[in-house]
Formats: C-alpha cells, structure tokens, sequence
C-alpha cells in the first residue's frame, strides 16, 4: 500500500465554513459477541480497517452534510494512512491543512460487541505531532472558519493555538478530557461533553476558580445532569451540551436548560456516534441555527450512525433521510 503524498492531497478547494482541528485514525475494529474480561481471550468474528479518528470523524460529519470542511492535523507515511484517508477524501474535506509526517498514523483499536456497545485504545501515533507549531501554520484556515472543532486527541499546545486562532464560533468536544488552558472552555460556544467528561470538566474549572467545592459531586449523588450543567455554566462556559446517548442531549445556555430527545433505533454499533453528533452540531450552527436546533438535527444524525457498522461509513449524506424522534 503506497503512502500520500502532500501532493496528492486535495489543495486550493472553497473556503471551509466549518475547520475541525484534530485527530486522523485507521480504526481496527472486531466485531465480537461481548467484550473480554480481563486476562481473557476470546474469538472475533471478523475485523476491518476502517477511517476513524476524533476530528477526522467530525469533519467528514459536517462535510456529508454540505458543509465545506477543511481539517487540520497529520497521518503518517505508514500503510494505515490510505484507510485513515479514505472516509475524508469520499466527503471532500480539504486536505490541504493535513501534513504527511515522517511516522505512524493513529490507530484505534475498536471491539464492538453483539449489543452494539464498543471498548476502544487509541494509539496517538503522528496526531502527537499536531501541536502549537503545526497549528500556527494554519491560522489563516482557522481564522476564516465561521465554526472551528476541537477535540481532546492532539496535544494541549495546539489545541490552545487553534483556540487563540479561532474568530468564527468554537466548539470545543473536550473527549478525552486532558488538561488544557481554561480560557479553552471559557470560550467554548458550545463546550460538548458527555456525562462522565462534564463532570471531570466542571471540578476542574472549580478547582481552578479557587472554589474547590467539587462542582461534579452533585451529579455523582442525584444523578442530575441538570446540576452538571448549571455548575458549567456558573464557572464561565457560554454553553454546554451534554450527550447523554439514547437519552438524547442536555443543551445550557445562559437561563436556558433543554433536554433534546433522540430517535429510538436498533443500536448495531456506537463507534463514532458522538462525532457524527459534533459534525452535525457544527454543520447547524455554521448554517446559521440556534443551538437548540442544531443540537435536534445532531441527535438524529447520531441516531442514524449507530445503526450501521463502523464511524465514517455510517454517517449520512445529504440525501439519507434521518430518523424522527417519536413520542
């Protein structure tokens, strides 16, 4: 298999409306009837290589859905960086911001169980290259964006240049959660969070303020996703929207607190769900919707992706119709 080339990347294409800067995998993902206990081995039924990664799967979500999406981040000059490709080069994202690196593109091994539900490791490979400097190459790109996408599997320094570059609307998908500047989720427009992540996310922030009062432990004793989010909101953050998956999603901003439901559909595989939600996301506001609308339009693009295998593949395009959300 023959590794790309900066030439051989897409150049010179529109102005991106939307730039997600991060992380570009091949996923290894097998299928299996459950995930292994540990010391445990057990048979797969098959296993494929397919196109994954964080930023990578959000932009190739907000693409398919016609938004002009540019990426900026790295592959290697490895066998895996023509899978780790292929997703992206079938939506048109620009690849112009994408550097061919002297090293392994990032993989993610991904076991999918018969219910659906996924156990992922993710090998960082030359995403670790995508740092302050490799991002300041790309200001101009960035600063053009009407909505730029940060996620958690580049380093801290260029996550915090491609916050500073921004001038367009930040989300900013802080999964994993990794320690970066607080001005970061200060000025994230939304910051987009799961369950698990907000809670991390707001007692660091009230670790931060001084406060030290633990702004998670509400949710760990109540179970409300609701306290979470208004200990978020109450740090700083502009908005916040909770994934909270078949449960739909929680949107804050300001006085605003909304649950957005989520179609009912047969889960087959959850690899990559949440990006096709933050492309999605990203593709509404870019558009011009409000938060709350944009985060309808992301539930059910989320809905849609996880009733087919892998992450790329199972995002739909502008002529998919997308599930409803029922009473």
């Amino acid at each position: 298999m023959t590794a790309p080339t900066p030439s051989s990347l897409p150049h010179d294409g529109p102005h991106a409306r939307v730039v997600v800067v991060g992380s570009t995998n091949a996923d290894l993902l097998a299928r299996v009837a459950a995930h292994p206990a540990p010391g445990e081995t057990i048979l797969g039924e098959r296993l494929d290589v397919l196109p994954g990664g964080k930023g990578a799967n959000q932009a190739v979500a907000a693409a398919r859905l016609g938004s002009p999406t540019a990426l900026v981040g790295a592959v290697g000059d490895d066998a895996f960086a023509e899978p780790a490709l292929a997703g992206l080069r079938e939506a048109g994202v620009d690849l112009s911001a994408l550097a061919v690196r002297t090293g392994r593109t990032g993989v993610a091994l991904v076991s999918v169980s018969a219910d659906g539900e996924n156990s992922i490791v993710v090998i960082p490979g030359v995403n670790a290259t995508v740092d302050a400097d490799a991002v300041r190459a790309h200001h101009d790109v960035i600063g053009r964006a009407a909505v730029v996408v940060l996620q958690g599997e580049i380093p801290r320094a260029g996550i915090e240049e491609a916050a500073r570059a921004a001038r367009g609307r930040l989300v900013v998908n802080l999964a994993p959660v990794i320690d970066v500047d607080t001005e970061v989720l200060l000025a994230a427009d939304p910051l987009v969070v799961n369950e698990h992540e907000a809670a991390l996310v707001a007692h660091a922030l009230g670790a931060a303020d001084g406060s030290g009062n633990g702004a998670a432990a509400p949710a760990a004793e109540d179970g409300s996703d609701e306290a979470v989010v208004t200990a978020l909101l109450a740090r700083g953050v502009p908005s916040v929207v909770m994934t909270l998956g078949a449960r739909g999603a929680l949107v804050g901003a300001g006085d605003l607190l909304e649950q957005v439901p989520t179609p009912r559909v047969d889960a087959v595989d959850t690899t990559g769900a949440g990006d096709a939600f933050v492309g999605a996301l990203a593709h509404g506001l870019a558009g011009g919707d409000d938060l709350v609308t944009a985060a309808r339009l992301a539930a059910r693009v989320g809905a849609y992706a996880v009733r087919s295998v892998g992450a790329q593949s199972s995002y739909p395009g502008l002529g998919d119709e997308l599930p409803e959300v029922t009473a």
